[in-house]
């Protein structure tokens, strides 16, 4: 008889100075495993790799393993992500990326494991292939905004839809500056753009009219085979633009696409009625500030689009919520309950959402606490040369690797750009339009290498002309 074979599990540590030390002493790589529990990739590499025998034990004997959950901890994953989630990536005691990649199957993995154990290996050494740059250097020359806009709009496909090829992901910004421009101009083209991209996303294959809700993205250009994740940020992203270009263009179909979205997120992403969602229906990763702040805007949106005072309430009563679950005076808001503080993203979506909360309501409460948000970013975050890094530094065992180097996120500086300038307006305080401004020229020389993405950055710079 076929003794039974008994499969341990790899012994995760969390992230923090003590794996490092480990590594250091007993002479060992970290392996760290970036994962996301929505991701059916994530999944598989579960299933196949980390529950097989074999590659549990080459992992326990000679590796430090180290998991993260990409959802609570995206500083790590802006830093270390290789290639997509899953991320398996060998790093040595200072947290330097030695090497790694994404999926790996199985029978390949072990293989992967034995090389990366040997410590003069080539493919190991001197930072590996794949490893990430975080040194500005180099950079475009700065473009004008003719220029950006022609680059923007030349990713544009005319054949399904949508910027940019596969995998095909349902990018916001473009189809934002054009709605922009077409209120503007009332140029045919820029009105082309939205609704051929409109009407591929949400009646492509992108949108599911099964289950309900936006996919993350679609492995082809054509929005076929959708990636079967819905998660908060996107759908909330997607009911704000459905929302603005079915009042602008007047589609009635795109209001009635905002409206089944709606439906989905309160019926598989709500944690209560009153208390929030949940970034996927797979995570238990509650109250994101982001993402959430992302979705009572829309939320706030919508209300005032559809007339509907209880979803009003709901959003207020959201915004609420997530505030006492993350909010610490005088500290900003955590990511999610018990979860990194500091992180740009978060806040910038929430000043979003309050000056939202109170030019719908006019209670000041909300402006006044956007206003805090701001000042938290500027004290905590802002670069002496203008720009704000991803997150605000702090030291401890967390603060390890690539933490110690911050970041200069371009997509979220624009964002950041754009919410101090609502906020100088709200309050007639003119520094905050002063920081803008200067986030904006700050992330100016990265625009050009942007593509479709450079969107943001002329979203940012239009609404400070104004």
């Amino acid at each position: 008889m076929t003794p039974l074979r008994v499969v341990r599990a790899v012994s995760w540590l969390p992230w923090g100075a003590a794996p490092f030390a480990r590594a250091r002493d007993e002479g060992k790589c970290v392996l760290l495993a970036i994962a996301a529990p929505w991701s059916a990739a994530c999944r598989a590499m579960d299933e196949r790799c980390y529950s097989d025998a074999d590659i549990v034990a080459e992992i326990n004997r000679w590796f430090v393993p180290v998991r993260v959950d990409a959802d609570r901890r995206p500083d790590l994953v802006d830093r270390y992500e290789l290639g997509g989630l899953p991320t398996t990536a060998f790093l040595d005691a200072d947290g330097q990326i030695l090497g790694g990649g994404t999926f790996v199957p199985p029978e390949r993995f072990l293989d992967v494991l034995r090389l990366a154990r040997q410590p003069l290996s080539p493919v190991f050494r001197g930072g590996g292939a794949g490893a990430p740059s975080f040194v500005e250097s180099s950079v475009p020359v700065p473009s004008t905004d003719e220029d950006l806009t022609t680059l923007v709009f030349s990713s544009f496909d005319s054949v399904h839809g949508g910027f940019g090829g596969a995998p095909k992901f349902p990018l916001v910004a473009p189809v934002r500056l054009a709605l922009d421009l077409f209120r503007e101009t009332g140029d045919p083209v820029m009105s082309g753009y939205v609704s051929r991209t409109l009407d591929a996303m949400a009646w492509g294959g992108l949108y599911d009219e099964e289950e309900g809700g936006f996919s993350r993205c679609a492995a082809h250009a054509d929005w076929s085979d959708p990636q079967r994740e819905k998660l908060l940020g996107v759908n909330a992203s997607l009911l704000d633009l459905y929302l603005e270009a079915g009042v602008t263009l007047g589609n009635e179909r795109w209001l009635a696409r905002a409206a089944d979205t709606i439906a989905f997120v309160q019926r598989d992403l709500s944690l209560a009625p009153e208390h929030g969602w949940r970034v996927s229906v797979a995570s238990d990763a509650h109250w994101l500030s982001d993402a959430n702040a992302v979705m009572v805007s829309a939320s706030l949106h919508a209300s005032r689009v559809f007339e509907d005072h209880s979803l009003r309430e709901l959003a207020l009563q959201a915004l609420e919520a997530v505030l006492l679950a993350t909010y610490k005076p005088g500290g900003g808001v955590a990511h999610c309950r018990g979860g990194i503080r500091g992180w740009l993203s978060d806040h910038v979506a929430m000043i979003a959402a309050h000056l939202d909360a109170w030019e719908l309501t006019g209670d000041v409460v909300y402006q006044m606490m956007a206003e805090e948000l701001a000042q938290f970013v500027v004290r905590t975050m802002a670069f002496p040369d203008g720009g704000f890094a991803d997150r605000a530094p702090g030291e401890g065992e967390d603060f390890h690797g690539l933490l110690r180097r911050p970041l200069k996120p371009f997509i979220v500086n624009c964002d950041a750009a754009h919410a101090l300038h609502r906020l100088s307006r709200a309050t007639g305080d003119r520094k905050w339009h002063e920081h803008a401004r200067r986030a904006v020229e700050a992330v100016e020389p990265l625009a050009a290498a942007q593509g479709p993405l450079a969107a943001h950055f002329l979203i940012a710079r239009r609404s400070l002309s104004r």
